[in-house]
């Protein structure tokens, strides 16, 4: 009798940036509340720690991130004053006003930068290199913001909604650029080697 292997297998997902694992692939997982344990792709673990998400194995006292910089509340302020001013979107000073979509684009970049995922994909262009990216501005009255980061094998497209509870979140990816709509091809931003998104906007 000839044994059949099962049909499907269960794929796994990144808790984080939310990528599905390849087969083999090693993961650590942590625990976002102290109780339940996800999985976590190697590229995602620092964003999992600067959250204060607990190793599975280590000690239970989760580490300290952000949580504690917002704990300290007024003296916060002592010890940021220290640290190299908040990097800006716009790399040169604007000399007129920004028109309504290029604000969206600013916000948008503004709240991309402050996600776990502006990580994500730049530990992802460590492997792949620079990639292309673009901010587009939807029509509506939802006020969202599509960001598209592209490389020759990959791609990732990420929904803004600066009014939703979860502002930033991943909508769709595929692995040929061409799949992508034309309007999302302008490549009218760029990315630093930190992840950070920069708008390509004219300050005259």
């Amino acid at each position: 009798m000839r044994i059949t292997p099962q049909a499907s297998i269960a794929t796994r997902t990144c808790a984080i940036c939310e990528r599905t694992l390849l087969v083999g692939e090693r993961t650590v997982r942590y625990s976002p509340n102290g109780e339940d344990f996800v999985d976590v792709c190697p590229l995602c673990q620092e964003v999992a720690l600067d959250h204060g998400w607990v190793k599975e194995g280590s000690p239970t006292t989760p580490v300290v991130g952000d949580r504690r910089r917002k704990r300290l509340g007024p003296l916060a302020s002592l010890f940021e004053s220290r640290k190299a001013p908040a990097e800006r979107v716009v790399d040169e000073p604007i000399l007129r006003r920004l028109s309504v979509p290029e604000k969206a684009m600013v916000e948008a970049a503004e709240l991309f930068n402050a996600s776990a995922f502006r990580r994500t994909v730049a530990g992802i262009a460590k492997s792949l290199g620079e990639p292309k990216a673009s901010v587009v501005p939807l029509s509506g009255v939802n006020a969202e913001v599509v960001v598209t980061v592209a490389w020759d094998i990959s791609w990732y497209q990420y929904r803004v909604t600066p009014e939703s509870g979860q502002p930033v979140r991943l909508a769709e990816r595929g692995h040929d650029p061409r799949e992508l709509e034309n309007m999302f091809t302008s490549w009218n931003a760029k990315l630093t080697p930190e992840g950070r998104l920069v708008p390509d906007i004219s300050p005259l």
